[in-house]
């Protein structure tokens, strides 16, 4: 607690609307700093904090999200498909291996490998939406064509 020098009746009220103004501003800044704080936490902050390029590309090493996300599911993926037969000890082996092969994917790599996949079955496809032209046996110098 602060102590004043006050002599007088108007220096105390002077001293009195100093405090009451101080008090004032505090609490405006309080509240902004409260609603700043607050917006931080708002879905579309977070969605923006979650899909910005830096967080998928792996800028910030303790928050990554396709690694983590694949250290999980790889595994699981791995033991109900492919090793689906095999003994406890073998789903074990995989399990460990995949689950560090899904920490050191990062959004990055993922990527290449879907894109990669992604043109590789693009290429096994024919496009379907490529029109055939349809001879109607009209010929092209014609009137009716």
């Amino acid at each position: 607690m602060r102590k004043y020098n006050i002599n007088s009746l108007s220096e105390l009220q002077n001293r009195r609307i100093e405090l009451k103004i101080d008090y004032l501003l505090l609490e405006d800044q309080l509240k902004q700093n409260g609603k700043t704080y607050l917006m931080q936490f708002s879905p579309k902050a977070l969605f923006k904090k979650f899909t910005s390029k830096d967080s998928m590309l792996d800028v910030n090493k303790q928050f990554n999200l396709v690694g983590n996300a694949m250290s999980f599911l790889l595994p699981i993926f791995m033991r109900k498909t492919l090793f689906r037969g095999s003994g406890f000890i073998m789903k074990a082996i995989v399990g460990l291996a995949s689950r560090k092969i899904g920490q050191s994917l990062n959004a990055k790599k993922f990527t290449t490998f879907f894109n990669l996949a992604k043109d590789w079955i693009a290429e096994k496809i024919p496009d379907k939406l490529e029109k055939k032209h349809i001879d109607y046996g009209i010929p092209p110098d014609s009137e009716t064509y």
